[in-house]
């Protein structure tokens, strides 16, 4: 079985900002899946969407993001996922805006909410999925950036890569996260010189 976790935070103050990029990717799965979301069985503080076919679930913790990392152990437990099934998607300042990023694990780069996930787990072998939102401008609070929302002229970039990234989160089900890496790690320069060629 699969679990894919778009982190966020609840709330409508918090829609369409930076730090919400995994919410939006989740929201994209469930659209095309024509799933409907609901809430997640006991000890998982989140809302979850089930896949047409068998074995794949969404969920977005309602946590808040720095918070995480209790839900997605209580989503692994209850369904009996292994790790090797779990994807966490999450924004990354340190990434151009609308590049993506897949890695089979590692550390928390930064991200309060990759920190808790592996907090709750005990390791940071699991999948993870960044999308780029930019890191703004250096006089900028960190926090104040990635709580802002999107500029308009950065919006159809970022509605472009949440789409890429729910691709890669499909390929991650099917294929695993060595086939998201190599599909999707690619500038979209590079990838344009190489299908040209």
């Amino acid at each position: 079985m699969k679990l894919i976790v778009g982190l966020g935070n609840p709330g409508r103050q918090y829609a369409g900002t930076r730090h919400n990029v995994g919410f939006e990717v989740a929201e994209r799965l469930a659209d095309r899946w024509g799933a409907t979301w609901e809430t997640a069985p006991r000890g998982a503080e989140a809302l979850i969407a089930r896949a047409r076919g068998p074995g794949v679930l969404v969920a977005k913790p309602l946590t808040f993001m720095n918070a995480s990392g209790p839900a997605v152990l209580g989503l692994l437990q209850f369904f009996k996922i292994e790790r090797a099934g779990l994807l966490v998607v999450v924004d990354d300042v340190n990434l151009e805006l609308g590049r993506l990023r897949a890695r089979a694990g590692g550390s928390a780069g930064g991200h309060n909410g990759l920190k808790s996930v592996i907090a709750a787990l005990g390791t940071g072998g699991f999948a993870r999925l960044r999308v780029g939102v930019g890191r703004g401008y250096a006089q900028r609070d960190m926090a104040d950036h990635v709580l802002a929302r999107f500029e308009p002229e950065e919006r159809p970039v970022v509605a472009e890569a949440a789409g890429r990234a729910a691709d890669a989160a499909e390929v991650f089900t099917t294929d695993g996260i060595a086939a998201a890496m190599n599909q999707f790690n690619r500038k979209e320069e590079q990838a344009d010189r190489e299908d040209t060629e």
